[in-house]
């Protein structure tokens, strides 16, 4: 029964839609896995099975179509859920029960979703880890800050996930651990109910076992058209290539996976130019700490006051250096990365969209450290959308993926583009 816990949420919801599978029997099937890998990758915060229980119940007695009905979604513990304690990977807020859903939950509980319970993030979405390991390897980290929501998909706990990132916190996990993480652009999920840390980069997204899990997910949730990324295009797209800023970083497995992802989207008759960067881009890269932690002292100006010392130390580390700075120092760097933004039409013109590494390289080793974001937070503070798609192992056998970003707006093609290279591969 447990390999139903492996359908992509399209598929499942295929099934529903025709009475061939319920939500319960669904239910069921992930949270036997659950029940089987838990223990090992502790991707949950918080569960409640009894509650999972009654909530596919109930959708098996009735009501409307929805599109996402009885599909299991698992919720990355930053985001706020009325009926189970939103803690946000702090001892500061433990057992936290906030009234209301985020809005982000409230747009997925009203496409039909289960939400199946709370998953770990690291310390407010920033840099101290959980406890949570890869499925693939429970001797390697799963990423973060999203680290829960990634590992389980992949695990089979749910098909779904809400992910968020603030410099690679989706796309980073779901290479790590070899599933796809869609970053839309800038504000399709309303942040309301989120426990927001950097104004000016937290996106709220999805993390899935397919590109049409994200673009099905991602319709159902805001009603705009994320397209069908398994339709045909009609011709194969023009790609520019870069590793951007952050290119000296690249392990070895990752240039040689660009080579081959390169090579392979050639062979299907792909264009792919190397390109080169506006100097812009890299100043508004070198700006994405400064904003970042200058925004977070911002957002947690009353546990800095309140609960200092339940702080982890590298977050306490990060805060005060961020308070050297004066605040015309943040109005600076968000102004340089405005200009990227104006700038990426022009850097990317005749190209439909960018290809790149989505991590450094495999997930690193231990569970100390998520991994470095580097490739992804240019990518995050542009405000376009982006999508990682599995692209093999490494030397370690660990996943690796293959990242497709756009311009703003251009969250549908992103999608497809990021589907015909997944089929290229």
């Amino acid at each position: 029964m447990t390999e139903i816990a492996d359908l992509t949420a399209s598929e499942a919801a295929r099934r529903i839609a025709a009475g061939s599978l319920t939500a319960s029997a669904l239910a069921e099937a992930c949270l036997a896995r659950i029940t089987e890998r838990e223990p090992e990758v502790r991707a949950f915060a918080w569960l409640d099975p009894a509650l999972v229980r009654r909530g596919a119940a109930a959708m098996d007695k009735g009501g409307p179509p929805a599109p996402l009905k009885g599909i299991p979604f698992g919720v990355k513990d930053v985001l706020d859920t009325a009926d189970m304690p939103s803690q946000y990977g702090s001892p500061i807020w433990a057992g936290h029960r906030p009234r209301s859903d985020s809005a982000a939950v409230a747009m997925a509980r009203a496409a039909g979703a289960l939400i199946i319970g709370k998953t770990i993030t690291t310390e407010f979405a920033t840099r101290h880890p959980g406890a949570t390991t890869n499925p693939a390897n429970k001797h390697h980290t799963p990423g973060g800050s999203s680290s829960g929501s990634a590992a389980g998909v992949a695990a089979g706990f749910f098909p779904l996930s809400f992910g968020t990132q603030t410099g690679g916190s989706i796309i980073r996990p779901a290479a790590f651990c070899g599933i796809v993480g869609f970053k839309p652009s800038f504000g399709a999920i309303h942040r309301g109910g989120m426990k927001v840390m950097s104004e000016s980069h937290d996106t709220i997204g999805v993390m899935a076992r397919s590109v049409a899990d994200c673009a099905l997910s991602m319709g159902a949730m805001t009603g705009r058209d994320y397209g069908n990324p398994e339709a045909k295009l009609p011709r194969a797209p023009r790609l520019a290539f870069t590793l951007g800023p952050p290119a000296a970083k690249a392990a070895p497995e990752t240039l040689a996976l660009m080579e081959r992802a390169i090579a392979a989207c050639r062979k299907a008759g792909a264009e792919v130019v190397d390109i080169t960067l506006p100097e812009v881009m890299t100043e508004a890269f070198e700006a994405h700490e400064c904003v970042t932690n200058m925004e977070s002292l911002q957002s947690l100006g009353w546990e800095l006051v309140a609960a200092r010392a339940q702080l982890s130390d590298v977050i306490k580390e990060k805060l005060d250096w961020a308070k050297r700075f004066p605040t015309a120092q943040l109005d600076a760097c968000k102004l340089v990365q405005a200009r990227a933004r104006a700038a990426l039409p022009a850097a990317m013109e005749g190209f439909d969209a960018v290809i790149t590494a989505s991590a450094a390289g495999e997930a690193p080793p231990g569970i100390g450290w998520t991994g470095d974001p580097s490739f992804n937070s240019l990518w995050t503070l542009l405000h376009g959308p982006c999508v990682t798609v599995p692209a093999g192992v490494g030397p370690k056998g660990l996943p690796l993926g293959v990242q497709i970003a756009g311009r703003i707006g251009e969250d549908a093609k992103v999608l497809a583009i990021g589907e015909w290279v997944s089929q290229a591969l």
